[in-house]
């Protein structure tokens, strides 16, 4: 048997031990597994229902011999969405390090779960300030790395190679999941929580401030998340982590699709819904923040368009990064 992730059955950790027995003498119980996990076993395999943890298989299946036999569905009991994030992060919490920017995603998911945390930015970058102060108010022990252009040149020649669309938004967004868990790696880290799947699962983004059509953005963004975890976990995997998001747990999930879509924006303010949980848990300053997106709040977008303004590129950062992916310079160098 071999196990990427973790997997819990109806609420409670499965040990690797307990997980033997199962396959042993009710390989069915796979089905209900929830967690993330690729999971590989007499000629078997099955992934995660979400699909979180990458493989050679269809997210949510289970595969013998090349053959899928059957379907992932783990089928837990409603939840309120605060019982259901409480869950969620207590699943998770029992190893690894939580990446912080100071936003209310990853602040909730941090102090929750109360384990070391792991922030990065440039040298006086939003991001890196934010953490300081969120990490201080919440008492939680943390790491603060500042990045050099030297870092982040490292990291795009990493990411390009692997991401499936380099455009400049996933090259950012994947080199600050690179260096984060880069970072978290050096730490002796296998596991890096973080607050992904918010903006998509609570209306974060910008656009949902307009009021059109809140519904139809929600189902357009949350069918991006697979794509999303494709980039991500093939980021992390370089530096042999993985990322672990307990807002796409099940659970939370369920919780924030029965909420209605018109109420995730009020007064202009994004995740409304999960704002209200934070703000019983950690200080409302911290829960009510509007927070820059990691790429930007990190400094790293800046960079990256100086490296293609100083290869000549002023006015497109997608051809620059176009040039470097098929020249071979990702292989050799930038």
């Amino acid at each position: 048997m071999d196990l990427k992730g973790w997997v819990e059955l109806d609420g409670k950790l499965i040990s690797s031990r307990e997980l033997e027995t199962l396959l042993r003498t009710d390989p069915r119980t796979v089905a209900r597994f929830g967690g993330e996990f690729l999971l590989l076993w007499d000629g078997c395999i099955a992934r995660d229902h979400l699909g979180i943890i990458p493989g050679p298989c269809p997210a949510g299946t289970i595969s013998c011999e090349g053959r899928e036999i059957g379907k992932v569905c783990p089928d837990p009991p409603a939840l309120s969405l605060e019982e259901a994030i409480l869950t969620a992060v207590r699943l998770r919490s029992n190893e690894g390090i939580c990446a912080l920017s100071g936003g209310v995603d990853s602040a909730l998911v941090a102090f929750l779960a109360q384990r070391p945390c792991i922030a990065i930015g440039l040298a006086g970058s939003h991001d890196l300030a934010r953490a300081r102060l969120a990490a201080e108010a919440m008492q939680l022990t943390c790491t603060f790395v500042e990045m050099t252009p030297d870092d982040i040149r490292e990291g795009l020649h990493a990411v390009i190679r692997v991401i499936p669309e380099p455009t400049p938004v996933n090259t950012a967004i994947a080199i600050t999941q690179y260096l984060i868990t880069r970072s978290a790696g050096e730490l002796g880290h296998e596991r890096v929580l973080t607050g992904q799947g918010a903006d998509e699962l609570f209306g974060g983004y910008a656009r949902y401030r307009t009021g059109i059509d809140p519904a139809g953005r929600l189902a357009r963004d949350f069918a991006g998340l697979a794509a999303q975890g494709l980039r991500d976990q093939s980021v992390a995997a370089l530096n042999g982590t993985y990322l672990s998001q307990p807002f796409l747990d099940i659970r939370v999930v369920r919780a924030a699709r029965s909420l209605p879509a018109s109420g995730m924006v009020r007064d202009g303010v994004g995740k409304w819904p999960l704002r209200e949980v934070a703000a019983r848990h950690i200080p409302r300053e911290i829960a009510w923040y509007g927070k820059k997106a990691m790429q930007y709040g990190t400094g790293i977008a800046k960079i990256l368009q100086g490296f293609a303004r100083d290869k000549g590129y002023k006015r497109s950062l997608q051809r620059y990064l176009d040039q470097i992916r098929t020249s071979g310079e990702a292989r050799n160098g930038i």
